[in-house]
């Protein structure tokens, strides 16, 4: 019997120690609280209504006149669907973003894919060369813009609505 109550003391003081605390100190309790971060100072005033701000105009990119473009279209080179295949930078109406022509057959000529367009350019997803003018179309073949050679590797024109519009690389 008193192997028995010395097995039960030593089994409850074991359940015991395996309860208390180690004593490894604040590693592995509560983590230190942090500093508080310093506070500059607040200022406050007026906001300026909205719509009424000091910031300048966003800038706008000047494309060709339209005797300009006529004169390139007059003077441009012909063009190769060669020549065409790849990424271009297009600009319009302030913005700029990525085409990707390939020549996959599409409605309204050949594969286009737009990247990074916010404006009209994102709906381009064909294009084709007639002569001297690259024409690019919406996914229903409805023309989006012709353009013309105007540098060695810039082309410059118009969309249907009439902005200026160019490709470069």
């Amino acid at each position: 019997m008193r192997k028995s109550i010395a097995l039960i003391a030593l089994s409850a003081l074991v359940a015991m120690a395996g309860c208390s605390r180690t004593g490894l100190g604040p590693r592995f309790g509560q983590p230190a609280p942090l500093s508080p971060a310093p506070v500059g100072s607040v200022q406050s005033g007026q906001l300026t209504p909205a719509g009424q701000t000091d910031f300048p105009d966003a800038p706008t990119t000047q494309g060709p006149s339209e005797q300009e473009l006529q004169q390139v279209a007059a003077n441009a080179p012909e063009v190769t669907r060669d020549s065409m295949v790849g990424r271009w930078t297009i600009s319009t109406g302030g913005n700029s973003c990525d085409v990707f022509l390939a020549l996959t057959k599409w409605t309204g000529g050949f594969r286009a894919a737009s990247r990074g367009c916010t404006d009209q350019a994102a709906l381009i997803s064909a294009w084709d060369v007639q002569g001297k003018q690259v024409m690019l179309s919406d996914s229903s073949g409805n023309q989006f813009a012709t353009l013309y050679k105007s540098g060695d590797k810039r082309f410059d024109g118009t969309t249907s609505v009439g902005q200026p519009i160019s490709l470069n690389r």
